[in-house]
Formats: structure tokens, C-alpha cells, sequence
């Protein structure tokens, strides 16, 4: 339970984090990119906290990277399969 929780926390992270980014496709995640980055930062801190709880700090550590990374790497990619606007490559004429 403690993992999927992690799990949870280190996704919410990474949504929160590229919701702050100018990058981010999804136009109902733009809101107060101070906020979101806080509420990353925030989440990122309690994901550690539930990773390190089980596994130690140093191993929980590196599941909290790995996770929120991996969630990172999934976001713009789930952008671009799902046919958001705005994350067209080819340019208009």
C-alpha cells in the first residue's frame, strides 16, 4: 500500500511539474506555474518520504528519481498519441 502510494505521490509530481512547464500541450493544466511548481516540489518531498519508508533512503531515493521520471517521459508522449493540439511538429504554410 505504502508503494502505490509512492508511486501515486511521484506522479503527481511529475504532472505538477510539467504542468509549470511552457511546454505542457494541455491548456486546462495552465494555471499559476508558481503554485504548480511548489505543489511538484511538495509532492516530490512526501514521494521520497513513502519511498524511503520501505526501502531506506537511499533506495527510495533512487525509486522516487525513477518513477517521476518515468512519468515524465510518458506525459508528452500520451500528448502527442492522444492528438492534443498545439503538439504538432510539422509546421503550418
Amino acid at each position: 500500500m505504502t508503494i502505490l502510494l509512492a508511486m501515486l505521490l511521484a506522479a503527481g509530481s511529475a504532472i505538477a511539474c510539467h504542468a509549470a512547464s511552457p511546454h505542457c500541450p494541455w491548456r486546462v493544466l495552465h494555471g499559476r506555474p508558481g503554485v504548480m511548481r511548489g505543489a511538484a516540489g511538495l509532492l516530490a518531498l512526501l514521494s521520497l518520504a513513502a519511498w524511503s519508508n520501505p526501502l531506506g533512503i537511499a533506495a527510495g531515493l533512487c525509486a522516487m528519481l525513477t518513477s517521476t521520471m518515468l512519468v515524465l517521459i510518458a506525459l508528452p508522449w500520451l500528448a502527442l498519441s492522444t492528438g492534443t493540439p498545439g503538439t504538432d511538429t510539422t509546421e503550418a504554410d
